[in-house]
């Protein structure tokens, strides 16, 4: 499971750090796009909803790369966080559906948990 842990990782960043290029895509041409238009209230509309989308994407592509990073750690919060985001992920179709059900089917093993309950434990250990 230790191969899947880190397909899942990757996914979520790579996953993530394609969120955030095609944020800055949608930024850039509607910046373009707004400095072309002849209306002052249309190029300003244009510029706020470019705003808000890179916003938006830069909001809901943070912590996918958060998770993918600490799934290298083996932290249990990543794991959880990689379970929401994953469910949130299935609506994104088709690349998000298909990452989303495979990171929820490789997180949800037994052998998966136990990896992550191991590492845990051993973070707890006092020293001697």
């Amino acid at each position: 499971m230790e191969k899947h842990i880190n397909v899942v990782a990757a996914l979520q960043i790579g996953l993530s750090i394609f969120n955030l290029l095609i944020a800055f895509l949608i930024f850039t041409v509607l910046k373009l796009v707004g400095g072309f238009v002849d209306e002052p209230n249309g190029a300003t509309i244009l510029s706020l909803i470019a705003d808000i989308i890179a916003i938006v994407f830069i909001i809901i592509s943070v912590p996918g790369i958060i998770a993918g990073l600490g799934l290298y750690k083996r932290k249990e919060w990543a794991r959880i966080l990689t379970l929401i985001l994953s469910v949130i992920e299935i609506f994104s179709f088709p690349f998000g559906t298909a990452i989303g059900i495979y990171s929820i089917w490789a997180l949800i093993q037994p052998e998966t948990v136990a990896a992550f309950n191991e590492n845990e434990a051993s973070n707890f250990e006092i020293p001697k």
